[in-house]
């Protein structure tokens, strides 16, 4: 559960009277569940339009207890859950209506403004550069270098697919650690060399002319990934003589 400080430093006798909060106060009432978050993170929500707080005559933001709940369920389904922010703002708004909206999975969004076709029939959820950047709280200069060792790749029009929000989240938090993105290229390799094992299975499936079999080769692929993911993490444990569930 969220704090909300009565007032902040600078946050003035108006606005405790209000009820409304500085973005200050916002931030600190927000790091104690998201000590990582900024204040230009709250900005770039604002940006984002998932959050609309008032604004003074002089142009200073102005946030309401509703705001920073809000604001708080934001960084929960992009920290736990690793959504796109413009999945997160459609699911949000839909609760606010008193819809029944069931918390959405990335990479199932299928509108036309998010979603680009593949060969097969596929599609991909696609979230934009700056999007991906608030996501996993990093600059410019970290996803080039990310880049650079292939941990992260651009689509063709320099969008990116959802799963690059996980993979980024994931490695930011590996970050913290002390593990660096030039020492996960060899995760990157095994990674690779799994997919080209499952794509040895499934490509012949995928080229077939009946939709069905096409419909079953996705099927099998999703499989198989998760298989040898488990089997991954079980090689890890093991290596590291780790009994954990």
């Amino acid at each position: 559960m969220l704090q909300t400080p009565s007032g902040g430093a600078g946050g003035g006798t108006a606005a405790r009277d209000s009820g409304l909060m500085s973005i200050g106060a916002v931030l600190n009432a927000l790091r104690v569940e998201f000590p990582e978050v900024t204040i230009s993170k709250i900005r770039f929500l604002e940006s984002e339009g998932l959050i609309e707080p008032q604004r003074t005559p002089s142009g200073y933001r102005k946030f309401s207890t509703g705001d920073v709940e809000r604001l708080g369920h934001v960084l929960r389904m992009q920290r736990d859950h690793y959504l796109p922010l413009k999945v997160i703002r459609e699911h949000l708004d839909a609760m606010e209506r008193g819809e029944a909206a069931p918390l959405p999975m990335v990479g199932r969004q299928r509108t036309a403004d998010d979603v680009e076709g593949l060969p097969g029939g596929r599609t991909v959820a696609r979230v934009g550069k700056a999007e991906l950047l608030a996501a996993a709280d990093i600059d410019e200069d970290a996803l080039r270098e990310w880049e650079s060792y292939g941990l992260i790749a651009p689509l063709e029009d320099g969008a990116y697919d959802a799963e690059a929000v996980t993979v980024a989240s994931l490695v930011a938090q590996l970050g913290r650690f002390g593990i660096e993105p030039r020492h996960l290229r060899v995760m990157k390799a095994a990674a690779d060399r799994e997919a080209g094992l499952v794509d040895q299975v499934v490509t012949p499936l995928r080229r077939h002319r009946n939709p069905q079999t096409r419909a079953l080769a996705e099927a099998r692929a999703r499989e198989l990934a998760a298989l040898t993911m488990k089997l991954h993490a079980a090689l890890v444990k093991t290596a590291l003589g780790l009994h954990l569930p």
